[in-house]
C-alpha cells in the first residue's frame, strides 16, 4: 500500500506521544488522526473509515485492552496495533488474543513501526 492511502488512528492519553507520532506518520504521507482515549476513539469510529488504529494500553477511562475488545467485536476489518510503556508479558498475550496485529514497546521505534505497517498494509492489501 502506498502511505496516503490508508486512514491510521493514534489513541493516547500522553499528548505528546500522540502527538508526536500523529506528525511522524503524517510525515510519511499518511492521513492521521488522533484522540486521547478508548471511548473517544470509539466515537471517533463511529463517523469515520480507518484501516489502523495503533493504541496505548495504559489508559484513563477505557484502558486498551477493553479498546481492543471493543474494536474486535465492532469493527473487525480495523486492524490494531498495541503499543505500552511497560513490558508485561500478560498484556502482550491479552492482546494479541483479543486480535491485536502487532505489540511494541515505547519509545516507538519509527522504522519498527514502519516495518510492522508496510508488512500489515501488503498482507491487507492481498486478494483472498
Amino acid at each position: 500500500m502506498v502511505p496516503g492511502s490508508e486512514n491510521i488512528l493514534i489513541v493516547d492519553d500522553e499528548e505528546n506521544a500522540r502527538i508526536g507520532l500523529t506528525k511522524l506518520l503524517s510525515q510519511e504521507g499518511y492521513e492521521v488522526d488522533s484522540v486521547a482515549d478508548g471511548s473517544e476513539a470509539l466515537e471517533f469510529l463511529r463517523g469515520k473509515r480507518v484501516s489502523l488504529v495503533i493504541s496505548d494500553i495504559n489508559m484513563p477511562r477505557m484502558n486498551g485492552l477493553a479498546f481492543l475488545q471493543e474494536i474486535s467485536r465492532h469493527y473487525p476489518s480495523v486492524h490494531v496495533i498495541m503499543i505500552t510503556a511497560y513490558g508485561e508479558v500478560e498484556s502482550y498475550l491479552e492482546a494479541m488474543s483479543l486480535g491485536a496485529y502487532e505489540y511494541l514497546h515505547k519509545p516507538i521505534k519509527l522504522d519498527e513501526l514502519k516495518m510492522v505497517m508496510n508488512k500489515l498494509f501488503k498482507r491487507s492489501a492481498r486478494p483472498n
